[in-house]
């Protein structure tokens, strides 16, 4: 077991195998990821344009430290999705509008804020899911560790999130509720431009597509679940279809942030393989009660908490929680290690470190 390449590792644990130790998937913010760079006296990796390049950014450096996954996206044509309109306001391929306040970007302008007809959604200039260049990133990257490293191939959101991001939450949340046909037509349109590039990332050679968007709160559902079986379930298991007609063996991950208890089943019905990020401060998103309830029908990807732990925990806490996180969610495969969110840059190097080495001398 202990010659396993990440890919194997990754796999095997996919497959409900067991393994030396589970497979590990960190993603960091720049912020972190410089620190990091700069404590191991490597040359800092800019960021990757993406709506989320988090995920996408900084594979030498995080491969380095013992990441047996590499994330590939769909990324903007030309590598530049943000272009400055004026002062730190940026626009990307979608049209949203952001303010760059250094940490994050804050939303600015939703480009479809004032629509209210199904017209209004088929006249708006759509991304091209197959524009020029977009998939030069992700080749490069599958060119680069594919053979080693198990290529997770990030979809950002699937729809319902760049939806809100499109016209905002409180109206898409409203029109939904009141059923207003251009809402469900704005859906399908963002479910089918992220469905095909899914599709080609899967072709060329991803071992997991990652798609999500946050259905949960920290104390439960941001939407019914009988609304979430209503509107979000069959758009997301025709994704699923989808995806598994390039590839019958592709493992499928869904992001939701917050607890989504109710659903979760619903989820492996529709035939996800893994379920990210089990936000652990979430309520009732307890690993006890995963991998009793739902360990036969899926695997966990996450866990690690980065609201207290990280940040906050001393190197001794990251330790024990590590190591209780995988004696259960890892018990006969089926886990990734990872944090349950990008590292932020409140959290200390010594801490990533130890969460790394924690992973990596883990013992039963």
């Amino acid at each position: 077991m202990t010659n396993l390449t990440p890919k194997q590792r990754t796999m095997l644990a996919m497959n409900k195998q067991e393994v030396d130790r589970p497979p590990i998937f960190v993603t960091l913010t720049p912020q972190a990821a410089k620190k990091l760079s700069d404590h191991m006296g490597l040359p800092y990796e800019e960021p990757l344009d993406s709506m989320l390049s988090t995920r996408i950014s900084h594979m030498d450096l995080l491969t380095k430290l013992g990441n047996d996954c590499v994330g590939i996206a769909g990324c903007a044509p030309k590598n530049s999705p943000t272009r400055v309109l004026k002062d730190n306001i940026l626009v990307n391929e979608w049209g949203m509008k952001f303010v760059d306040v250094g940490i994050y970007f804050e939303f600015y302008e939703y480009p479809l804020a004032n629509a209210s007809t199904v017209e209004d959604i088929e006249n708006y200039p759509w991304p091209d899911p197959y524009a020029d260049r977009r998939f030069d990133a992700a080749q490069k990257a599958i060119d680069k560790y594919g053979e080693k490293y198990a290529i997770v191939a990030d979809l950002e959101t699937a729809f319902f999130e760049t939806a809100w991001y499109m016209v905002g939450m409180e109206k898409l949340l409203m029109s939904l509720a009141l059923e207003e046909e251009y809402a469900f037509a704005l859906l399908d349109k963002i479910m089918g431009i992220n469905t095909k590039i899914g599709m080609k990332l899967i072709e060329m050679g991803a071992d997991i597509i990652w798609a999500g968007d946050d259905f949960g709160t920290q104390r439960g559902m941001m939407v019914s679940p009988d609304m979430w079986r209503e509107v979000f379930k069959p758009r997301i298991k025709w994704m699923f279809e989808q995806f598994r007609s390039v590839n019958p063996d592709i493992k499928i991950a869904w992001h939701s942030c917050g607890s989504i208890l109710p659903i979760i089943g619903d989820f492996a019905e529709i035939g996800l393989d893994i379920l990210n990020p089990i936000q652990p401060l979430a309520e009732g998103m307890t690993p006890e009660y995963l991998k009793e309830n739902h360990g036969h029908e899926l695997c966990f990807f996450g866990g690690i908490d980065i609201q207290h732990l990280m940040p906050h925990g001393t190197v001794e806490e990251i330790q024990k929680e590590v190591k209780r996180r995988i004696d259960i969610l890892g018990e006969k495969g089926g886990y990734i290690i990872a944090p349950a969110h990008n590292i932020q840059d409140d959290t200390p190097v010594e801490n990533i470190l130890a969460f790394y080495d924690a992973v990596k001398n883990y013992k039963k």
